[in-house]
């Protein structure tokens, strides 16, 4: 199929997981795709991978020098963009009382305060009409033990994602919407991510994971992908301002 034919994408933490994933989507829908990461290993999988032609850009999320040296990248190789995937982002689930000001700091600094100035420093270069796709999260959406400072951060993207579309739709025609996963297999549940070496331990969790899960398993980032292309894509040109949670019925029942 081609329905990102003629399309320019940028994908943010497009080197692994939901984002890698996402770009190889993209590229067999036709788009031309340019992404962003942050760790040696994983950009050179992601080019090695995506080929060639798709630059694999260093941008730490955090860095808002380096997010403003993205846009004149996105500049050079495109002109324009038609599609933005704001995927970056950590995750830091731990007790309440277990938070200091360092790892609040970090988790907002990359989830919100990135997401928020990349998006204003893209909007040169943003055609129009455009879509904007920000990754959040089912957390934001319900009571999740351990979520707390990594909840508010992504309930604080998913509300962006709203006022956004009433600043920014009228007048630079640029559709936003949102995904919001529940657990889904990528490397963020790996044995180092995880901080479990004991491969037994990782598969209880990962058991235990899964059946908080209705569906009876976790996500695929090939199911995540669909979504984003749904939205990304002509089909999806009267889809404004949604949340799609992708959690296999996890925060309704």
């Amino acid at each position: 199929m081609n329905r990102l034919a003629g399309k320019h994408a940028l994908i943010t933490g497009g080197t692994s997981g939901i984002g890698l994933e996402t770009a190889q989507r993209f590229l067999a829908e036709g788009a031309r795709v340019l992404v962003t990461g942050v760790t040696p290993d994983s950009i050179e999988k992601a080019r090695k991978i995506l080929g060639e032609e798709v630059p694999v850009v260093r941008a730490d999320a955090r860095d808002l020098d380096a997010q403003r040296d993205l846009v004149e990248q996105v500049g050079r190789h495109f002109g324009r963009l038609d599609v933005v995937f704001l995927n970056a982002g950590v995750s830091d689930w731990r007790p309440f009382e277990a938070h200091t000001e360092d790892s609040f700091d970090q988790l907002f600094d990359t989830n919100v305060k990135g997401v928020f100035f990349l998006t204003q420093a893209l909007l040169p270069v943003l055609a129009n009409p455009s879509s904007v796709i920000i990754n959040s999260s089912n957390s934001a959406h319900g009571g999740y033990g351990m979520a707390n400072a990594y909840a508010a951060t992504k309930a604080a993207v998913s509300s962006l994602m709203q006022s956004w579309n009433a600043d920014l739709l009228a007048s630079h025609g640029i559709r936003f919407n949102a995904i919001s996963p529940g657990p889904v297999d990528t490397p963020l549940y790996s044995s180092a991510k995880l901080g479990i070496e004991d491969q037994a331990q990782r598969a209880v969790l990962l058991e235990n994971i899964a059946s908080h899960v209705p569906l009876g398993r976790m996500g695929r980032p090939e199911e995540i992908a669909e979504a984003v292309v749904y939205l990304a894509s002509d089909a999806a040109a009267f889809t404004v301002g949604q949340d799609l949670v992708l959690d296999g019925g996890q925060t309704i029942l």
